[in-house]
């Protein structure tokens, strides 16, 4: 007696099967309003994670490269303030449309994580691992989506304190000691860094990769797609519960509530943000010209053989940089002038880079004290690492002979 094999038909997924009849009924997921705001948020992301990059990774050639194309690193940094204030601006839409839709449309929080999504977590982790043979099935937002989205909310906000303090070093250090200026440039730069790669290695992995999701572009899921990732808002709308319809007389009042009280919020978020950006002028005002002045001349010179008085000399070592000017500027100014932290680009550790200044130009310029930046800084006052009149005065001293080493 032969044996017959018998063969059982593949089965095919739903996402690629063909279509012989017409196109599948579509939902929609995005309106228009949702898809302008993420590509705007989207747009100002990019921008900042490019140029926030390349000054983290300067010494680079790609990155040189790409500053270079942009026009420099002040062009460079003009751009990322640009696009740090346009993300700001979209989370202040945000806000508002988040609050519209909560109080006035009392629409679901669903976005909000809960116990169920730790639930729905090691589900899908087991599925994947091919130890369960059911795929969780999600609502409106699937735990991934929950995850990405609370860590856009603390990214937005680090960056947002972080940020404010590198932008206004001056008036951080009037509060906070120095130290905390380069923690908040580490810190900046390594959530930029987080950010980046989470979206090339999550965001981008579960829209375009895993499937081709249209729905950003078009707004529209397929039934399919629904059926694959939504299977639970799927039933909600064929069994009418997705939406709760408002009674137009009660949808009024709560818009004559929320937009006064909108309004009042957005305009002071916006008075907040003209201050995170115009609150401090970091440049310093260049000290106004020396005037030429008539000194005191006796009538009658001193006769001599009295002889004319003399300074005192200074000893050997006292205006030289080894012998005191290294040491203090170690002490009053590595905290933000060092190797490591380099603020506004100059480095006091040495006397090659306190000669070479930073961009501010010039710091010490040997036999003129005047153009010097640390003397036009310092004579300034109310710096965070104020010198004394006297310190002040020795450097001078030492400038005018020559700026020696030792």
């Amino acid at each position: 007696m032969s044996s017959q094999k018998r063969i059982f038909p593949k089965p095919k997924s739903h996402r690629s099967a063909p279509r012989d009849q017409e196109e599948t009924r579509r939902y929609l997921r995005f309106p228009l309003i949702y898809r302008l705001e993420h590509w705007v948020f989207m747009a100002s992301f990019t921008i900042l994670g490019l140029t926030g990059l390349v000054q983290k990774y300067a010494k680079t050639a790609l990155a040189k490269d790409i500053i270079g194309a942009l026009g420099g690193i002040e062009t460079t940094r003009i751009i990322h303030h640009y696009a740090a204030i346009l993300m700001m601006l979209v989370t202040v839409y945000h806000l508002g449309a988040l609050g519209y839709r909560l109080f006035v449309k009392r629409v679901y929080p669903t976005m909000l994580p809960g116990i169920g999504d730790m639930r729905l977590a090691l589900q899908a982790l087991l599925y994947n691992l091919g130890l369960k043979k059911v795929k969780p099935q999600q609502g409106r937002y699937t735990f991934e989506e929950k995850m990405e989205y609370w860590a856009v909310v603390w990214g937005t906000v680090v960056m947002a304190i972080t940020g404010f303090m590198m932008w206004n070093p001056i008036s951080t250090a009037r509060f906070f000691p120095g130290e905390f200026i380069p923690a908040a440039k580490a810190a900046h730069g390594g959530e930029a860094l987080l950010a980046v790669l989470a979206i090339i290695l999550w965001h981008l992995y579960h829209v375009i990769i895993r499937h081709w999701n249209k729905s950003i572009f078009t707004g529209y899921l397929t039934e399919d797609e629904m059926l694959d990732d939504h299977p639970l808002e799927l039933a909600d709308i064929k069994a009418g519960l997705a939406e709760r319809p408002v009674a137009p007389r009660l949808l009024a009042r709560r818009k004559r509530v929320f937009f006064p009280s909108y309004t009042l919020i957005a305009a002071g978020l916006l008075v907040g943000i003209y201050y995170f950006i115009a609150y401090e002028q970091t440049a310093v005002a260049t000290v106004p010209p020396a005037e030429t002045v008539k000194i005191f001349a006796p009538f009658t010179p001193t006769p001599l053989p009295t002889p004319l008085p003399t300074a005192t000399p200074a000893p050997v070592t006292a205006y030289t940089w080894e012998g005191a000017f290294a040491a203090l500027f170690q002490q009053k100014c590595s905290t933000c002038h060092s190797s490591a932290s380099k603020l506004g680009g100059l480095d006091l550790s040495s006397y090659a880079t306190a000669l070479s200044g930073g961009n501010s130009g010039a710091t010490i310029v040997p036999g003129d004290p005047d153009t010097s930046v640390v003397i036009i800084k310092q004579s300034a006052g109310n710096h965070p690492a104020q010198l004394s009149g006297e310190e002040l005065a020795q450097i001078r001293a030492w400038i005018e002979a020559g700026a020696p080493e030792k």
